[in-house]
């Protein structure tokens, strides 16, 4: 499971001592305790991994800790998607030649939970059987700009109740008109959930991203920490699924959204007849679809419309929705979050 990043698109709410794993946007429990009950819903607990940080892994045992020790393995540094799940499949596959590795993030809202466990081992057959890098691929419900999406090729064997296909081109965030052009002809938005043979995953990095798959022996002759000096940064998705021929999608029936931003929240919770969304403590008199956070004290909000609006650890945030885009690079120029 990928847990590491503080998701400072959800900042105040959000920190490096409270990252957003740990609050409960989805539901009323964090969104890393949900992903380890999906998890957990695949295999048994010792064979559940949490990669993450050390300044992470301490918060997460801390909330679970009913996980063994060995369930977290620290990222040195933070070096992208790409060498973190290289050394973890290089470590699975010392320990089980064969071992079959499913990717989570644990920050992504999924409903309802069989459907997404039978789409996950139907993905587990697929790749044993043909040995592919697949990504379960969510079907669109908008048009979105915010995600990847998968145009699919010809259909392979089917596993279970899922139908899997080769993949013909991943697509980066498009744009609207693109994105509708490709909602209309039946692309599956990428939800990065990705299931592989480690041993594969490990033959398409040496082939196609070699900065990332040459230094691995270093694991084992210098140490973790040697490995992420020498690998070079990349996500997984432009070092392998991009690139490789041996990639396939399995596509899914389970309502997916990854919390990225506040505005995830209007998906994700009830609105009120007003088409505001209200978590924690707060009032709405004469306003109108806004999304009111209250975490530690009480919010009021009187006669507007289309805010943001967040109270948590003492700091405040009120922006338009519209704005909620320019999160990121806000923070990134403020010195004092």
């Amino acid at each position: 499971m990928l847990a590491g990043g503080i998701g400072s698109r959800f900042w105040p709410a959000s920190t490096p001592e409270r990252p957003k794993q740990l609050l409960a946007l989805g539901g009323s429990r964090p969104l890393i305790e949900e992903t380890v009950e999906r998890a957990l819903e695949l295999a048994p607990v010792e064979r559940l991994r949490i990669l993450a940080g050390e300044h992470l892994a301490g918060p997460f045992s801390k909330a679970m800790p009913e996980l063994p020790d060995e369930t977290f393995w620290i990222e040195p540094r933070a070096r992208g998607t790409a060498p973190v799940l290289a050394w973890a499949a290089w470590k699975l596959a010392k320990l089980d030649p064969d071992a079959v590795m499913v990717s989570l993030h644990a920050d992504h809202l999924i409903r309802p939970v069989d459907a997404f466990v039978d789409a996950v081992r139907s993905a587990v057959e697929v790749a044993r059987r043909d040995e592919l890098l697949l990504s379960l691929g969510a079907r669109p419900s908008r048009v979105e700009t915010a995600y990847g999406h998968i145009e699919k090729a010809r259909a392979l064997e089917p596993a279970g109740a899922a139908a899997a296909f080769r993949v013909n081109a991943f697509h980066e965030k498009p744009d609207a008109a693109a994105a509708a052009k490709y909602m209309q002809a039946g692309c599956l938005w990428n939800t990065g959930i990705f299931v592989w043979k480690a041993s594969v995953l490990l033959e398409e990095l040496r082939t196609h991203a070699p900065g990332v798959a040459d230094p691995l022996p270093l694991i084992d002759t210098e140490g973790d920490a040697a490995y992420f000096d020498a690998a070079e940064p990349s996500v997984i998705d432009r070092a392998a699924m991009e690139r490789s021929d041996r990639v396939g999608v399995v596509e899914t029936d389970f309502a997916w959204d990854d919390l990225g931003s506040w505005e995830a929240l209007s998906r994700s919770h009830e609105q009120d007849a007003d088409g505001n969304v209200r978590l924690g403590s707060t009032r709405i008199a004469d306003g109108r679809n806004n999304i009111v956070y209250a975490d530690g004290g009480e919010v009021v909000v009187l006669g507007v419309d289309d805010l943001i609006v967040v109270q948590s650890g003492g700091k405040t945030l009120v922006m338009p929705r519209a704005r909620g885009s320019e999160m990121k690079e806000l923070l990134a120029d403020a010195e004092d979050r």
